[in-house]
């Protein structure tokens, strides 16, 4: 059985509240969990000490045992100083996609042909 250290959805629309909780792998995001070890309410500022509380003596047995932990829930530990998280890089992400480069060569074409045409 594949643990997760995942967020659960609470909360009414447009007011959300997440449980930190470790589950199964294949359990539904707010479906059936083993344990309950935190909560994040993303409505409360960012500096507030209330935003993120985590039972780090649970976390540290659940890592222990296996468990790994998404993106979202690793960046807390990461701040809580539970674990390390490696910083991610994507260089690829930035460079348009190939139609805004066509789009792109095209214009500059254009901006080429007209400053020969003004320049003659």
């Amino acid at each position: 059985m594949s643990l997760k250290i995942r967020l659960a959805r609470g909360g009414s629309k447009k007011r959300p509240f997440y449980r930190v909780v470790v589950a199964d792998s294949h359990s539904p995001r707010d479906g059936r969990f083993i344990e309950k070890v935190g909560t994040y309410n993303p409505m409360l500022a960012k500096d507030s000490g209330d935003r993120v509380t985590l039972v780090t003596d649970r976390i540290q047995h659940w890592l222990s045992v296996g468990a790994q932990p998404t993106d979202r829930v690793a960046r807390f530990l990461d701040a809580a100083g539970l674990t390390k998280r490696e910083a991610r890089n994507n260089p690829e992400k930035a460079v348009p996609g190939k139609k805004a480069q066509e789009r792109a060569a095209e214009k500059a074409k254009k901006a080429a042909a007209a400053a020969e045409a003004t320049a003659e």
